[in-house]
């Protein structure tokens, strides 16, 4: 259900009058700020003349920079240049070798590429029917079977010479 809505006159002591608004009924309210009446100073004029010049005083000194302040404010400022410089060297130096890799990876990808084509035509272009063929009937070359196939030690050293006579 809406409400009526009314107008009312507020009246305060330093003679001004405010109307506000409001709304009778179940709507929900706007809340009003209170006006605060303007303080009044019981001070002298003297005491706010040494106040303002108290406050003045405090003003020049905090707005004043003496050596060691601004020799300390002067080599943090060059420390953080130079940080910020190293940093950015690094950044660059990073963003280097990552293209670097980026490019070598790129490479080794083509090479395998051409690797792997090769490695197929080479193994599609050798007949292994025409290889056995010439070699069993050509050559004259047989199985090895288990009679052909001698054991030997060796204990004399650790490998075999290729022209070495065999031992029986």
């Amino acid at each position: 259900m809406k409400g009526t809505r009314a107008a009312k006159n507020i009246r305060y002591n330093s003679g001004s009058v405010r109307q506000t608004s409001y709304v009778e009924g179940n709507t929900v309210r706007k809340v009003q700020p209170a006006r605060v009446p303007a303080r009044r100073s019981t001070r002298t004029p003297e005491e706010l003349q040494r106040q303002q010049r108290r406050i003045a005083k405090n003003r020049e000194k905090a707005l004043a920079m003496d050596v060691p302040y601004l020799a300390v404010l002067t080599v943090a400022v060059l420390i953080t240049l130079y940080i910020c410089y190293s940093y950015l060297c690094l950044q660059s130096s990073i963003s280097a070798h990552m293209e670097n890799v980026e490019r070598l990876e790129t490479s080794l990808e083509t090479l395998r590429a051409e690797n792997d084509a090769l490695e197929s035509s080479i193994n599609t272009s050798i007949d292994l029917n025409y290889v056995y063929n010439v070699a069993v009937n050509e050559l004259g070359m047989v199985h090895a079977g288990k009679d052909s196939i001698i054991n030997f030690d060796k204990t004399e050293s650790e490998y075999v010479r290729q022209y070495e006579k065999i031992p029986e």
